[in-house]
């Protein structure tokens, strides 16, 4: 009797399910990316500590650089060391158990583990030094922080989200006096975001290359 299928077809059907299989993981991965898909967006992120940015911004009145130092430097904003912390809880709460964590890192010198809310892909590179330095504002991306009493997530973060805001950015840019500010944008922000745009030298036309996010 004529063999019908070759000796190896069924190994060619096995690496065929197997390739299948792989493009459709590679292929949700990057629908999750592209579309935006919920990663903790709007929900509070768990710390070791419950920190709140509502009480430390707009009641105490603490600048976003105060902890986050090296926001204006470089790609990373930069997470306050204990000793930031301890510099007012050195004196202020130091027996609320809810600082505990904090106290125990001091004494020990083990470094808290924050758990990230703004968490984006490996392949995606960010620079908070450019962005800062081009006008956008903190609120353009982490939101109203003025008003969590618990960090969360208000953008998606998403390839469409960005690309949108790359393909005009007038709609972020703000005197730079106001980068560190949290109020939302005002009305006249739309008629000098045009004039800002020229006056940083914002190269629209580089924005939406591919080279800009991945490298």
């Amino acid at each position: 009797m004529a063999q019908i299928f070759h000796a190896r077809s069924g190994l060619y059907a096995k690496l065929v399910l197997v390739a299948l299989c792989v493009a459709l993981v590679i292929g949700i991965a990057v629908w999750r990316t592209v579309t935006g898909e919920p990663n903790n967006e709007g929900e509070a992120v768990e710390q070791p500590v419950p920190f709140s940015h509502k009480h430390h911004v707009a009641e105490v009145g603490l600048d976003c650089r105060y902890c986050h130092a090296s926001v204006e430097t470089d790609a990373f904003a930069g997470m306050p060391p204990i000793s930031t912390c301890m510099t007012c809880h050195s004196q202020l709460f130091t027996d609320q158990p809810l600082l505990a964590s904090i106290v125990d890192s001091w004494r020990t010198g083990i470094p808290l583990r924050w758990n990230r809310v703004h968490d984006l892909p490996d392949f995606v590179y960010f620079d908070h030094s450019i962005h800062v330095a081009k006008g956008v504002g903190c609120v353009s991306c982490h939101g109203p922080v003025d008003r969590m009493p618990l960090t969360r997530r208000v953008a998606p973060l998403s390839m469409d989200w960005c690309l949108d805001c790359h393909r005009h950015p007038e709609r972020a840019v703000r005197p730079r006096d106001r980068v560190f500010t949290l109020q939302p944008p005002r009305p006249e922000d739309d008629r000098l975001g045009m004039t800002l745009v020229d006056a940083y030298r914002i190269d629209r036309r580089r924005l939406t290359d591919c080279s800009v996010c991945h490298r």
